[in-house]
């Protein structure tokens, strides 16, 4: 007589998945939801515990100085992300053709593997005026160059610490394109120029997208990068906002600029996502 096989409940799956869930869902709960409540009470309280816009008018005074200060920030993000970028995508492009790529990536992020603040920290030995860059200036004749706390030394810390989280979604797009299709490019007389603009390009674009988004996120938001490298001169509203919280103890107006910032991050998300759509529907992601 044959044993009839087990059958599985369709409920039963689902309550068990409903039930591995759980602790994703605690997790979000505790360090998501409840610290963005906790900002976004605070946001909106005067000293004396009572509501209040006066941390939101302030951001938006006439003096425009936090304005200022935040488009200033965006701004440095899109030169950091930019260049990351231009210096990203050929060297992703590089190791996706290379032999040996696993081996050069791993060497790539060998440096991730240390803390940020020592790799932040490392760069002051690098462009002190004593340092190592300056040593090397006055060895070979050249002289030596004050770049430290200064907008040009924020720029290079954001490059060296944040180009991995661009090289790595380009070259994972790069590695995804079917070697057959760009052999049937050259066989219909392409160009190895060609080939890249109409094949290799369009194809790598959600690599692209993603890289923006995982340089620009953090380039945003920094505050370790300026207040080493920069030295306090170069400041950016990570900066503005850490102050606030430990510093001036005004929990209203950080939460505010917090607040703001947020939204501007949500905007920028909601619109490399909206492109990133696009480019699938258009079969750009293979």
């Amino acid at each position: 007589m044959k044993k009839s096989k087990p059958r599985y409940r369709a409920g039963s799956i689902a309550d068990g998945q409903k039930f591995m869930a759980i602790p994703l869902l605690l997790w979000s709960i505790m360090f998501i939801l409840l610290p963005l409540a906790v900002v976004l009470y605070n946001a909106f309280l005067d000293p004396s515990g009572g509501f209040s816009l006066d941390a939101f008018r302030k951001v938006f005074s006439s003096d425009g100085i936090y304005l200022h200060l935040l488009l200033s920030s965006l701004w440095l993000a899109v030169e950091s992300t930019l260049i990351c970028l231009l210096l990203g995508y050929p060297l992703a492009y590089i190791l996706s053709r290379h032999a040996s790529a696993s081996v050069m990536i791993l060497v790539f992020i060998l440096p991730m593997w240390m803390n940020f603040l020592l790799r932040t920290y490392s760069w002051l030995a690098i462009l002190g005026k004593n340092g190592i860059l300056n040593s090397l200036f006055s060895l070979i004749g050249l002289p030596g160059i004050n770049i430290l706390n200064t907008r040009p030394a924020v720029v290079l810390g954001m490059i060296y610490n944040f180009l991995p989280f661009m090289v790595l979604p380009i070259y994972n797009s790069l590695n995804k394109i079917d070697p057959s299709l760009i052999e049937a490019s050259g066989d219909l007389g392409a160009s190895e120029g060609k080939t890249f603009l109409k094949v290799v390009l369009p194809l790598s674009i959600p690599g692209v997208y993603s890289g923006i988004s995982m340089v620009f996120l953090p380039a945003v938001t920094t505050f370790v990068i300026p207040s080493l490298l920069g030295g306090g001169k170069v400041d950016m509203i990570g900066n503005i906002i850490e102050s606030q919280f430990l510093k001036t103890n005004n929990w209203a107006f950080g939460s505010a600029l917090s607040l703001i910032l947020m939204v501007l991050i949500f905007a920028f998300m909601k619109a490399t996502s909206k492109y990133n759509t696009e480019e699938n529907e258009r079969g750009g992601l293979i």
